[in-house]
């Protein structure tokens, strides 16, 4: 698990402080006292802060160096790999297939997955073809086109889409360091939800709901190991 990226603390009556420095018992249980965010060995800036720790994935699949850039070659950056949970992710873009700016409505044809529920197939805004903009099949046409030489991208669990959070920053609530391109908007995951509904994670401050399939939100997929 990631931690939250909160590196400041808080009491009651005194309110926060940047440096986690109050000598109250409730600093203590804080996560600014606990986890890879107090620990300067694992804290380093250069992969990210707060305890947070990535690596830059080229189009072709290779690990790269912390200051490559964004683009289209083989040796450019294009993915996201988390050191601390395992998982590959998607970077968006300003433009192309990946781009922040398209949309998808929530959409599974999987029926031990989707709590009973399609969704709202093709109804978000997308570089694809018509009627082709929703979840399952934005995952399957990545697939079929590859995405920095992998096939197996899919949709991330909620608590998944978490973990990339950063609750220390807001607008967006996330490191776009290592995530550029990330509006502070709804971006949908994987998991289904009650009544038809879906999970979100809002990256206006990092927090998580459920809402109706047939909302046009944005997607960042995912991918188990390097």
């Amino acid at each position: 698990m990631n931690d939250t990226g909160i590196t400041f603390g808080g009491e009651p009556l005194s309110g926060n402080n940047p440096g986690c420095t109050s000598s109250g018992a409730n600093i203590a249980q804080q996560d600014c006292s606990n986890g890879r965010d107090v620990n300067p060995s694992l804290n380093g800036a250069a992969d990210g802060g707060a305890g947070f720790s990535f690596t830059k994935i080229s189009n072709a699949g290779s690990a790269l160096p912390a200051n490559a850039t964004l683009g289209s070659a083989a040796n450019d950056w294009a993915c996201t790999y988390d050191n601390v949970t395992g998982l590959m992710w998607e970077v968006k873009t300003t433009s192309g297939r990946h781009s922040s700016a398209h949309t998808y409505t929530w959409f599974s044809s999987d029926l031990d997955s989707n709590a009973g529920a399609l969704g709202t197939a093709g109804g978000g805004t997308c570089g694809d073809a018509a009627g082709t903009c929703d979840t399952e099949k934005y995952a399957a046409t990545t697939n079929v086109a590859t995405l920095c030489g992998r096939n197996d991208w899919r949709m991330p669990h909620v608590k998944e889409l978490l973990s990339i959070t950063h609750l220390g920053v807001f607008l967006p609530a996330i490191d776009t360091n290592w995530f550029p391109n990330t509006p502070s908007s709804p971006f949908w995951s994987g998991s289904a939800a009650f009544q038809a509904n879906a999970r979100f994670v809002g990256f206006d401050t990092g927090g998580a709901g459920g809402i109706g399939r047939g909302n046009a939100y944005q997607v960042r997929l995912v991918r188990a190991g390097m």
